[in-house]
């Protein structure tokens, strides 16, 4: 009788403790938004055409960095596409809205040539609206489209660089500014002069290089572009997959 009632008690205290136990629960935890490189081609461009120094950048950079970047080239009029994609990558766990902390946790570079680099403005500025920081733009010859301020840089970009050329018909922006010095530094506004030094572009349409020749010697020069992607990549991690972004 005394080893009945201790089996029926050992059996009742062991379903008890395995009432109590609490059932598992899948992690919920949000994977990680990727950084974020946008590009924008200038004129009519299309956005995949690959004599443009904007589109083999981004080809290098989707090369060397499978994993963990997105990398996208956009053409000028399709900036609204750009920001929704933006909007979509910073949703980390996926529930359609972006919390303060996915938006601090943003890590978006912008750069664009003529009015690909007003737009690249333009969008720095519909992301501070958001409330959605940008670590970095740059502009390549930067040619204003209506109703767009490409000199004032916004206050939510930690950094920002202008590359121009003086000559020509359409020449770039010498200068940008920051809305706000104590928020954005300007790396500098950089000054190129192809009258001193030409640069070939046999792979340009003729008319292109008739009438725009230094607006299209920057897009193609590599002293430029490889300063530009110098710049990018301090912002990327490291081969290790230590990050240097600050």
């Amino acid at each position: 009788m005394t080893l009945l009632l201790c089996s029926a008690l050992s059996l009742f205290l062991a379903s008890v403790s395995v009432a109590s136990t609490p059932p598992a629960v899948a992690s919920t935890q949000p994977k990680a938004s990727p950084i974020i490189v946008i590009g924008f081609v200038g004129g009519f461009v299309k956005h995949d055409n690959p004599v443009h120094s904007e589109v083999q950048l981004a080809a290098r950079l989707r090369q060397d960095y499978p994993s963990g970047i997105q990398v996208e080239v956009f053409e000028n009029h399709h900036r609204e596409k750009a920001h929704e994609q933006i909007l979509r990558s910073l949703d980390a766990n996926e529930d359609g809205s972006l919390s303060a902390e996915e938006k601090q946790q943003a890590r978006i570079i912008i750069y664009g040539h003529s009015w690909g680099a007003s737009e690249t403005v333009a969008l720095a500025r519909e992301l501070e609206k958001d409330g959605i920081p940008v670590l970095l733009t740059i502009q390549v010859d930067s040619i204003s489209k209506a109703n767009q301020n490409d000199m004032m840089i916004p206050a939510n970009v930690s950094q920002a660089a202008n590359f121009y050329q003086p000559s020509g018909l359409f020449r770039g922006r010498p200068e940008i500014l920051p809305a706000d010095p104590a928020r954005t530094q300007i790396i500098g506004n950089f000054r190129f002069d192809y009258k001193a030094l030409p640069v070939s572009c046999p792979l340009y349409p003729w008319f292109d290089r008739l009438f725009m020749k230094s607006h299209v010697e920057i897009e193609c020069d590599p002293r430029v572009w490889n300063q530009i992607e110098s710049l990018i990549r301090a912002k990327l991690p490291s081969p290790s997959g230590s990050v240097s972004a600050r």
